[in-house]
Parts: structure tokens; C-alpha cells; sequence
């Protein structure tokens, strides 16, 4: 919390025990000096702190004048302390909000090639742990405030809106975006994020999350590259256990949630070597140079070879998918600059 906002917040706290206590003062004045009911006291105390001129109840003798003077003196100076501190926080809160806000949408547009996640449920927040632990940049697109306010950091810029609306998808720069993840519970608006981003981005790539079926073919329609069902692949991986229990269990192993203990990569050939003088995986030798092994590799048009052959040739725009320990991961990447 803004510690300005915290310190008028205390005052606040002080303002409202301050008028409680001369209320409490006003009706035992009353009380005692007056002979009223306990009424009567609380009627001739609010209408007293108030200053609205109703009369009194019964006429007020010296000393209960002295006191009323007293009690109205005492109550305009606190009334008038709190109502001042209530609308320096408000002001103070409103302010500060929308610096925030306006901090925050700065750095969205400073942003590109980044990734826009649409939704902050449970599979957005899975997804922005992710590409937080590879330190890929992203911004959410959430329309419940109460998230923004609970999860908003420097590290997970939100946008508030709904992301059925351009204004809104292009507010967390989606035009920039290498990347837009649709991860809301609907098929029905992951359906209409899908074709909007579409029109504004035509190079973006867009991901879906369906819960139907039915949704799968309809989706890819629209635009999305990838269509994930999370229902379908939960019930797969269960009963994977059943049938297939330690090979689930050694890739439930392998450690991707982050740069640093990381037990498989995907790299790119561009940034292996200059793809002009065309290498086999044999001629780079990553084997012996770093310790990971090659067990995939993806050719320009997208299609996989699971174990390819040493003398297969890595031609450009290609990639390779290597197996290894952490540290030889980070020995990989260290070799050969990649982030």
C-alpha cells in the first residue's frame, strides 16, 4: 500500500474515535447535568454536534449552556478534522491510483514482441508463472478489479477491460504482440478474442484454451495455432499414471518452470551457428561439448523427427530439442548466448 495512503488511513482511524468519544462525552453530559433520558441525551448531543437548530427539549440551565458550548467548540474542530482527512484520502487514493495506472500502461506501451494473456484464472496465472520463471515479458488483460488490486506488481502489469474489445486488446499493445494467450473460461469470448486479435495482429500466434471439444475445429477457424483443452489433457495424464506410471513420472521430472533448473530446451539453429556453411548434429558435437543430448528436431515447416540421426542436416530455421541436466542446460546456453 502507497504509504501516504496508509498514514491518512491511520488518521482516519483517529478521526472516527475522536467523534465517538465527544458523542459519548455529549449524552453523559446531558445525562448528568440535565436530567435527561438517555434519549434524550443522544438527541440533544447529535442535534448539538451537528448544528442543525432543532430545539431543545427542555430548557438548559448555566451550566448545562456552558457545557453545550463547550460540546459544539469541541465537536466542530473534530467533525471538521475528519471530514478533512476523509477527503484528502479519497483525493490521495483516487491520485494515486491513476499514477499507477499511468505508470503501468508506460511501460505496456514501451513493450513489443511480448505475450498478452487474456483472463487471470487459473490457467492465465499458470501461464504467467511460466513465462515470469523465463523472464518473458507479458501483460494480462483482467475485467475483475479485485484481481488487478490483489496480483498487480511491476513484474505482471494488468489492463482492466474486457478482452472482447479491441480498445482494450490494443491497450495491452496486442498489435506489438508476438504471443496472445486466450485463457478465459467461456469458449464463446475465447472464440471472439481469437478472431479479434486476428484482424489487428496477422503475424501474432494465438493460443486458446476450450473447455469443449466441439470448440477444438471452430477455434482454429478463427485463428488460433493452438487449441489447448485442459479438461482433456488432465484426464490423459491420469490415466497415463495408471497405464504407463514411471515414464509419466520421469517426465513429470523434467524441470521447465525456469532458466535455472531447466532439464530440456528448444534452440533455435540460426543461433547455433551461420547456417550459410550447412552443419550436421554430428559436426556441432554438443555431446561432448556440453554434456546435452539432441532428441527432437523441427524442421521450417513445422514437421518433428523424435532421435534424429547424427548426420542429420540442421538447416536454417530449424530447431533442435535437447535433454540434459540443469547445469548442463545453463552450460548450453551460456556457450552459446542464448536467453
Amino acid at each position: 500500500m502507497n504509504p501516504v495512503v496508509k498514514i491518512l488511513r491511520s488518521k482516519i482511524y483517529t478521526a472516527i474515535a475522536l467523534s465517538i468519544l465527544v458523542l459519548a462525552i455529549g449524552v453523559i453530559g446531558f445525562r448528568m447535568l440535565s436530567n435527561y433520558s438517555w434519549i434524550d441525551a443522544l438527541y440533544m448531543t447529535v442535534i448539538t454536534i451537528t448544528t442543525v437548530g432543532f430545539g431543545e427539549v427542555q430548557p438548559l440551565d448555566d451550566q448545562s449552556k456552558i457545557f453545550t458550548v463547550f460540546l459544539i467548540l469541541t465537536s466542530v474542530v473534530i467533525l471538521g478534522y475528519a471530514i478533512a482527512v476523509i477527503t484528502e484520502y479519497i483525493l490521495s487514493k483516487n491520485n494515486f491510483e491513476e499514477l499507477t495506472q499511468r505508470k503501468m500502461q508506460k511501460k505496456i506501451d514501451g513493450l513489443s514482441n511480448h505475450i498478452v494473456i487474456c483472463g487471470y484464472g487459473r490457467n492465465g496465472k499458470q501461464a504467467a508463472t511460466k513465462l515470469m520463471a523465463y523472464n518473458k515479458p507479458f501483460v494480462i488483460i483482467e475485467k475483475s478489479r479485485d484481481v488487478i488490486n490483489k496480483n498487480q506488481s511491476e513484474n505482471s502489469p494488468f489492463v482492466f477491460g474486457n478482452a472482447n474489445e479491441d480498445d482494450i486488446l490494443l491497450q495491452a499493445g496486442v498489435d506489438r504482440a508476438a504471443t496472445l494467450i486466450s485463457a478465459l473460461p467461456n469458449d464463446a469470448d475465447n472464440l471472439f478474442v481469437v478472431l479479434s486479435a486476428r484482424q489487428l495482429n496477422k503475424n501474432i500466434k494465438i493460443i486458446s484454451r476450450a473447455s469443449q471439444e466441439t470448440s477444438y475445429n471452430k477455434l482454429k477457424l478463427a485463428g488460433a495455432n493452438n487449441v489447448i483443452l485442459p479438461d482433456k489433457i488432465g484426464g490423459d495424464h491420469m490415466a497415463s499414471l495408471v497405464v504407463v506410471p514411471d515414464l509419466i513420472e520421469f517426465i513429470d521430472n523434467l524441470g521447465i518452470v525456469g532458466r535455472s533448473n531447466i532439464n530440456i530446451e528448444e534452440i533455435s539453429i540460426n543461433r547455433l551457428y551461420n547456417t550459410a556453411n550447412i552443419k550436421t548434429i554430428k559436426d556441432l558435437d554438443l555431446r561432448n561439448k556440453t554434456g546435452c543430448t539432441v532428441i527432437g528436431f523441427k524442421d521450417g515447416n513445422g514437421e518433428y523427427i523424435v532421435n534424429p540421426e547424427a548426420e542429420l542436416k540442421l538447416v536454417p530455421d530449424s530447431k533442435i530439442i535437447v535433454l540434459g541436466r540443469p547445469e548442463q542446460i545453463q552450460k548450453l546456453n551460456s556457450l552459446y548466448d542464448i536467453d
